[in-house]
């Protein structure tokens, strides 16, 4: 194994550490073993997350809404079409189709479809 270890693949931090054959995530918890890395790797370069007008999302683009969102939960609201989100993070575990993690102005993080976003060129 290289000196380097590998991000975590389920929230992408930079902190991981061995422990008994396992590479281990402090940030989310998440265990996974060494070989395991390298076909995740391989297999997150196969999927490509595409925006509303099919343009290639990457982790760290900025986005805007492209259609009002309503948001269930304590607060509710809606997130207007043309809010600029900064940053955003690709998941590949989200809930439902849900497939960006990102801070959205106004409402806090949560996860978008990328579907009704399109990338700030």
């Amino acid at each position: 194994m290289s000196d380097v270890l590998p991000a975590c693949p389920a929230c992408s931090e930079a902190y991981t550490y061995e422990d008994r054959g396992l590479l281990v995530c402090p940030m989310c918890g998440h265990e996974w073993s060494p070989d395991a890395a390298d076909s995740v790797e391989e297999s997150s370069m196969d999927a490509v997350i595409t925006d509303a007008v099919g343009n290639p999302l990457a982790d760290g683009d900025t986005v805007t809404v492209a259609k009002d969102l309503k948001v269930k939960g304590a607060g509710g609201g809606t997130v207007k079409v043309g809010t600029k989100v900064k940053g955003i993070r690709l998941i590949t575990d989200g809930v439902g189709d849900h497939d960006i993690d990102a801070n959205v102005p106004g409402f806090g993080r949560m996860q978008l479809k990328s579907s009704v976003v399109k990338k700030v060129l």
